[in-house]
């Protein structure tokens, strides 16, 4: 498994490095000893059952999280320091976006907060797919829509990272398929993408896996580097592999 430590030393520039990550919530531990590095500009999926410590480790990343122990440094600097605030977008489970305006007053508000060249918000939508949308109110917006544009305000400011807490849960295939299409062109773009879920079948579509379990994190590799160690062609047959092995 590669440390932050290991990819320093392999010459890997991390967007993310965390070594030796603890979370304790009322007295129970809930992320237990984590060490891991993001490469700048891939996808890296983080996945594993609901409960497994995936938002935790997300919320830790962009520093609203409280820990009890280890580092975790985001583009050079302490995970959640002023100077990141414009070069790290967080989009939660939750839309992100006000039902009662339509999505370009949306993100005209946000590019305000921001201080983002409005020019952005063209390009956003863009890259979302929703300009044909863009004069309706947000409230009439299905669960893919709302996902892609809570996506669009986070891409405003042009962020280097993208944070993304279960981006395509409750979608359909189609719409999962096209906004892992986004997250894959971002990444040909430069950005850096830290994305977690709970299916399986989503891991192929990432550079690299960060599997998580009880807190626990059984592997940190590609797909490829995955079914090799495991022996097993499905990545769900792959995780359960590695739950039989810590017994």
């Amino acid at each position: 498994m590669r440390s932050a430590a290991t990819a320093a030393y392999l010459g890997v520039v991390a967007a993310v490095a965390v070594e030796h990550l603890q979370v304790v919530r009322g007295g129970v531990p809930v992320l237990r000893d984590l060490s891991f590095a993001v490469e700048q500009g891939t996808v890296t999926g983080l996945l594993g059952p609901s409960g497994s410590g995936k938002s935790t480790l997300i919320r830790s990343v962009v520093g609203v999280q409280i820990v009890a122990g280890g580092r975790i440094e985001v583009l050079g600097a302490p995970a959640g320091s002023a100077q990141l605030r414009r070069r790290v977008a967080y989009v939660t489970q939750a839309p992100s976006v006000y039902g009662d305006l339509t999505l370009r007053e949306n993100l005209r508000y946000f590019a305000r907060i921001l201080g983002a060249d409005s020019g952005g918000i063209d390009r956003a939508l863009e890259t979302v797919g929703l300009a044909a949308l863009a004069q309706r109110q947000v409230r009439t917006f299905s669960g893919g829509q709302l996902s892609r544009a809570s996506l669009a305000t986070a891409l405003l400011g042009d962020p280097e990272l993208l944070v993304l807490d279960e981006p395509t849960v409750g979608l359909d295939p189609v719409l999962r398929r096209d906004l892992w299409a986004t997250f894959r062109r971002l990444a040909a773009e430069g950005a850096t993408l830290l994305v977690s879920s709970h299916v399986m079948d989503e891991a192929d579509r990432c550079d690299r896996l960060l599997l998580l379990r009880d807190g626990r994190l059984l592997a940190d590799e590609t797909p490829a580097e995955l079914r090799a160690r495991t022996g097993r062609e499905s990545l769900d047959d792959a995780f359960l592999a590695l739950v039989e092995e810590e017994g």
